[in-house]
């Protein structure tokens, strides 16, 4: 049911907002520096930060937009936000609790919405990609940043397991086929997309979202017990560090 994962979501990430603040992977990226570069170019930027966790899009992006909206379904999330928000003294980023399903914002709100490792845990990914369509200006942008799983099933396979073993408010890392026929069914046409690995130390990983030891000795169960395929496209370490494929992907309303 909706409300069931809407619940695992609160939960999840509601005890573990603060360690999403300090997160390295979170805090850093060469797609920060595009967002902001990007945002630079509108003047008085209406900004959308969608799925917004600690806020890391929304501080980026702040001193070159007009105003910035951050929003999350966690409470703790958005309070961390708020916080920061306050002790950097920015005034032009506000918080808004919502689901990416249902914004609670009017038609063509947005000169761009911005959304960072959030798409995985959206409960219905059309329907967030639809409503992202909805708030856009038809001359604003949007950008998705996430990981994506390959198209070998068996390579799908490891990551959507460890993923849920890890964390089980996730839904699904998407292939980059899936995300362009989603991106079309919502009619948001694709300008610009890269790929990019990302190295995920494994105790990092597995600390920041709390994950029941019994949970991680599985995930490692997993990976020592994995074909050398997945092994070697993974890069899989002794210690259990691995790496995942990240999109960043631009779209526009078509």
């Amino acid at each position: 049911m909706a409300g069931d994962h809407e619940q695992i979501v609160q939960t999840q990430f509601g005890t573990m907002a603060e360690s999403y603040l300090g997160s390295n992977v979170h805090a850093q990226g060469s797609e920060l520096l595009e967002m902001r570069e990007q945002v630079a170019k509108r003047e008085q930027a209406k900004v959308l930060d969608l799925g917004c966790g600690a806020g890391h899009v929304s501080y980026n992006i702040a001193p070159v937009a007009g105003s910035v909206v951050a929003l999350d379904l966690s409470e703790e999330m958005l309070a961390i936000v708020k916080r920061t928000v306050s002790e950097r003294g920015i005034d032009n980023i506000s918080v808004q609790p919502g689901m990416a399903e249902r914004l609670p914002f009017g038609d063509a709100s947005f000169d761009f919405v911005l959304s960072r490792y959030s798409a995985h845990h959206w409960r219905d990914i059309g329907s967030a990609l639809s409503e992202v369509r909805r708030v856009l200006r038809f001359n604003g942008q949007a950008a998705f940043v996430d990981v994506i799983s390959p198209a070998n099933p068996r390579l799908d396979t490891y990551l959507q397991t460890v993923e849920i073993l890890r964390d089980n408010s996730h839904v699904r890392d998407y292939s980059m086929a899936e995300w362009l026929q989603m991106l079309g069914v919502a009619r948001l046409g694709v300008t610009r997309c890269v790929r990019q690995r990302l190295r995920l130390n494994f105790l990092e990983w597995a600390e920041r979202m709390n994950t029941p030891e019994p949970m991680r000795q599985a995930i490692r169960t997993v990976q020592g017990r994995i074909g050398q395929e997945v092994r070697h496209y993974f890069e899989i370490d002794k210690d259990g560090s691995f790496t995942v494929d990240v999109m960043v992907l631009w779209a526009q309303p078509i």
